[in-house]
């Protein structure tokens, strides 16, 4: 007899969410060669997380990828982290007000992606000096954009000074097994950016909730979960209470893939966007991943916060505005040293 499938924790939730009116598709997009536009996908969360579903795609196109990338913090896996969070989890929940969203707004459905969304595309050479300014300074590509994306959506809130909280998903493939490596492997850490944060206090913040085991707590706290009922865990949603604390938003990076511009199918050329879902209780979703040495940023933000697609592509700019101003410093001193 075959042996059960490994409980997943992370599908119960997705599929309680769906119930409750929440699109819990992950937005890909692909720009062919010559388009402007992307071509939209949307994998359930409920059967794969964003890593498995980019390389879902790339299989089929016959790419061979015999390893997904794999957690490189050598913290183990912990329940003990579980318990030494659990004051946050009893903690009343801080949401953050917004100044003024342009609309209109309205309410989500499990079957419609959201409407508001805005991406941008880096050339090689930015891409190429982006990575290159983040090893300058000893940090990830990961803290130095999470830095950049909370100033940039910062004027949007009702107190400019105030304290974001992001979910950044931690990719747990080499400490977790599933029954398919596309399946959830994915957990989180919660990462608080101030308004007087450098890049390097992002970067330490990210490592210093890896050290702390947040992930692992919130993992093992998801897998507790199976002893609730369908019913429990749609009502834990509609009162807010599915996350251990509130974020603004989820930032998600899937990392480099074909970096030796390899993949030549014509199904999979071109430019790839990506961005994690956006639900009621965290209405932004901010994704990254580079694509032949390409960076590409994507924006969406959930109806009910507004279905107008200024809104994120004025955050977009304000991101990438940041970002070419370190650019331009990195390319030029480049030109100095010829």
């Amino acid at each position: 007899m075959a042996a059960d499938k490994p409980f997943d924790p992370m599908k119960t939730w997705f599929l309680s969410l769906q119930e409750t009116g929440e699109f819990i598709g992950i937005r890909f997009g692909r720009i062919p060669p010559g388009a402007t536009e992307p071509e939209w996908t949307f994998p359930p969360h409920t059967d794969v997380d964003g890593i498995g579903a980019f390389a879902q795609m790339l299989r089929r196109g016959g790419v061979t990828l015999p390893q997904l990338p794999q957690i490189k913090h050598p913290a183990p896996p912990s329940r003990l982290a579980l318990l030494k969070s659990l004051p946050k989890f009893l903690k009343p929940q801080r949401k953050l007000q917004w100044h003024k969203i342009d609309g209109p707004a309205k309410p989500g459905n499990s079957r419609t992606p959201p409407e508001a969304v805005a991406w941008h595309v880096f050339d090689e050479v930015s891409s190429t000096a982006i990575r290159r300014l983040c090893r300058k300074s000893s940090i990830t590509v990961n803290s130095y954009l999470l830095k950049h994306l909370s100033k940039a959506i910062r004027p949007s809130l009702e107190d400019q000074s105030a304290t974001i909280p992001w979910m950044v998903p931690v990719n747990l493939r080499g400490k977790i097994n599933r029954a398919s490596d596309i399946e959830n492997h994915t957990s989180y850490a919660t990462v608080k950016v101030h308004p007087y944060d450098s890049v390097y206090d992002v970067h330490r913040k990210i490592y210093d909730a890896l050290v702390n085991g947040e992930h692992w707590a919130n993992w093992f706290g998801y897998d507790s979960s199976r002893i609730l009922t369908a019913g429990m865990r749609r009502y834990l949603i509609r009162i807010e209470k599915c996350m251990s604390e509130w974020n603004i938003g989820s930032f998600s990076n899937l990392g480099v893939w074909d970096p030796e511009n390899e993949i030549t199918h014509p199904d999979l050329t071109g430019t790839w966007l990506f961005a994690p879902p956006v639900l009621r209780c965290q209405p932004l979703g901010m994704g990254c991943v580079t694509f032949q040495n390409r960076i590409a940023l994507t924006v969406q933000v959930h109806p009910e916060l507004t279905t107008n697609p200024a809104v994120p592509r004025g955050w977009i700019q304000n991101w990438v505005k940041e970002i070419d101003i370190d650019i331009a410093s990195v390319l030029a001193d480049s030109v100095s040293e010829y």
